[in-house]
């Protein structure tokens, strides 16, 4: 198993500015490959999607490429893989089509640990259907969410539950597979938030066993759009809103519009990017993404040990990412100072690490933040031990003050 951080930093045409990047779980930088496979497909002739002139084929090229590579990252079937505009607007779409069916005295479950993304979609069309929202509740101390705070809002009545597979403000990676289980046992759907997960994790659908999964490119090195991965049976089950000439195909009945095909070009880059993370990896696609997780897994739980650690000695510094298994993102508020004022302050000396709620408001305000959150120390696959360094000096610096 390799992991050459510095050839991997050179491929980043953004770190030559200087800039310090902790900022990866908000949109990651992105590698030369990715913008060259963007370039790429704006180069050459595009046209809507067909078969006979140069730019329909390169178009369809484009698109079942895109839907193979985030197959083979995700576990999933290349005909359930949807393209939207983002995994919120994915998301919304979603929950518009399956509430057409919801009633009153139905139920929904969503999670206080959960992306906004993931909550006010499923809670705004429970009540324009007349259904019941119940709310799951982690644990402010710990920041775990156990499957028996699901099991306790189960009902005959649930009909979805919508959970995150790792939170974006603090890290925790809850046991999504024994969710779904549960979810399923009730007879329920079971909606993944995956788009800070996919970019800490080899994404195994089948094996956590969700209905629909989302995530977003742009958080693992690709452009900006979203995904859904859903089984193709289910998707058939479903009829979303759509124009009267538009393909009621699977997926496609569920993308609206042309495609953006120089993003599918990238995110396809992106895959095939993640998969060379571990240079000696060989096999499949699937196979080398495997290897190379494992390979980023060990790099990123190095960085986040060693922060982790140094942060403990630091005077009034509180981690809020406490879970047992969490990603490499770290939340911290301090006794005697602001986390914007420390935004600043590191902003100032080149060092990117926002303070925010990150549109995890429920989360936030269930840690006894409010709205105002933590400073986010995230990291990506181009970080290394000299960052960390750099942003340790400065907020030892900073707490001087």
């Amino acid at each position: 198993m390799t992991y050459d951080i510095a050839a991997l930093r050179s491929l980043f045409p953004a770190l030559a500015a200087g800039t310090v990047h902790f900022d990866g779980p908000g949109g990651t930088q992105t590698p030369q490959p990715v913008i060259d496979a963007i370039a790429d497909a704006l180069a050459h002739p595009l046209s809507n999607r067909g078969q006979y002139s140069l730019g329909e084929r390169n178009a369809e090229t484009v698109v079942t490429g895109a839907r193979r590579a985030v197959a083979d990252l995700l576990g999933a079937d290349p005909a359930g893989v949807v393209f939207g505009r983002s995994a919120t607007q994915l998301t919304y779409d979603l929950a518009r089509t399956l509430a057409a069916s919801w009633a009153p005295g139905d139920e929904v479950v969503v999670t206080r640990l959960d992306h906004d993304a993931n909550v006010r979609p499923w809670v705004q069309a429970a009540q324009r259907a007349g259904a019941t929202v119940r709310w799951a509740d982690f644990d402010p101390a710990t920041g775990e969410l156990t499957a028996d705070d699901i099991r306790a809002v189960l009902s005959a009545r649930t009909r979805l539950v919508a959970v995150t597979a790792a939170s974006n403000l603090i890290g925790t990676r809850p046991p999504v597979a024994e969710i779904c289980r549960l979810a399923h046992e009730a007879g329920a759907l079971a909606h993944v938030d995956g788009v800070h997960y996919t970019a800490h994790t080899l994404v195994d659908l089948p094996a956590l066993g969700a209905d629909f999964f989302v995530c977003s490119p742009y958080k693992f090195l690709g452009p900006h759009h979203g995904v859904l991965a859903a089984r193709p049976a289910l998707l058939e089950t479903l009829h979303p809103d759509k124009l009267l000439p538009s393909s009621n195909a699977v997926p496609e009945r569920f993308e609206l519009g042309t495609l953006p095909y120089e993003l599918l070009a990238g995110t396809r880059a992106a895959v095939d990017f993640l998969a060379g993370l571990d240079p000696d990896a060989t096999g499949t696609r699937r196979e080398r993404l495997a290897a190379s997780f494992a390979a980023l897994g060990v790099h990123e739980t190095t960085l986040r040990t060693q922060l982790e650690k140094e942060l403990a000695a630091l005077p009034g510094v509180t981690v809020h990412s406490r879970a047992a298994d969490h990603t490499p993102t770290l939340l911290l508020t301090f006794a005697h100072h602001d986390t914007t004022d420390a935004y600043r302050f590191l902003a100032a000396r080149d060092i990117h690490a926002p303070s925010s709620h990150f549109y995890a408001v429920e989360t936030s305000r269930h840690l006894g933040l409010g709205d105002t959150g933590g400073l986010r120390i995230g990291l990506a696959p181009y970080n290394d031990a000299r960052d960390v360094d750099r942003l340790l000096a400065a907020l030892a610096e900073f707490l001087e003050q």
